[in-house]
């Protein structure tokens, strides 16, 4: 993968950056892939600091600091929870959520999931909203007030709403051929979910910049984007 750090940039000022950070990339050095965004930022300019993560297969809104004092001034926003992330989520079924606030701990494993448990678990917090439904699919808007491991997958997945082709937590792959009546695969041919990852993308991002509070947005990636348009175009 090929990626040029300044054509990620959807945002910046003189003390931030905040970039749509491509799905299967890590936000942090990740000693099993070499390619990453703290790295690409670093290369960029040496100031540069990543301040939070998106799970890798999760594109999106990315917040970067240009200095120490801005690294700062974002670390006490996420600390206080005035920085409001909203996420774009494909789940499946049909679902209707308006303003729906999920209060639901959540435990991180050391399996690398996570899980609603109230004994030992953490504070979760998770706005929903359902923003289009089609056939068998929901688009939902997702707010998160806390930032927990697979907070959004797992709030949805409990909700009996979870991730197109998030199988880690119940939620099934899309296929064309699941949209399209009629739909004929070339013989000797396997037929390829619509979107290879789980169809999660950070939508926006509002902060303050050290000079005013402001909304940066990021477009869909090219998977979410395309997952988006068959949904649409085969919703009757």
């Amino acid at each position: 993968m090929k990626v040029r750090f300044q054509d990620l940039i959807v945002y910046e000022n003189d003390h931030f950056l905040v970039i749509n950070k491509p799905p299967y990339m890590a936000s942090l050095a990740d000693r099993n892939d070499p390619l990453n965004v703290q790295r690409l930022a670093k290369e960029y300019h040496p100031d540069l600091s990543v301040c939070h993560r998106l799970d890798k297969e999760t594109s999106g809104c990315l917040l970067i600091a240009k200095h120490a004092e801005a690294y700062r001034h974002a670390s006490i926003q996420f600390e206080k929870r005035t920085i409001n992330k909203m996420y774009h989520a494909v789940a499946n079924g049909l679902h209707e959520f308006r303003d729906l606030q999920i209060d639901a701990p959540i435990l991180a494993m050391h399996n690398g999931m996570a899980r609603i448990e109230k004994r030992d678990g953490k504070g979760a917090v998770t706005v929903f909203d359902t923003v289009e439904v089609y056939r068998n699919h929901s688009l939902i808007a997702c707010k998160p007030v806390t930032g927990r491991m697979h907070q959004i997958r797992v709030h949805l997945s409990a909700e009996g709403a979870p991730l197109v082709n998030d199988t880690l937590y119940k939620g099934a792959p899309l296929y064309l051929s699941n949209l399209k009546r009629n739909y004929k695969l070339k013989k000797e041919t396997e037929e390829l979910p619509l979107i290879k990852r789980f169809a999660l993308h950070a939508v926006s991002l509002e902060f303050d910049n050290m000079e005013e509070r402001v909304k940066a947005e990021a477009p869909y990636p090219k998977d979410f984007a395309v997952l988006v348009k068959q949904l649409r175009k085969y919703k009757f």
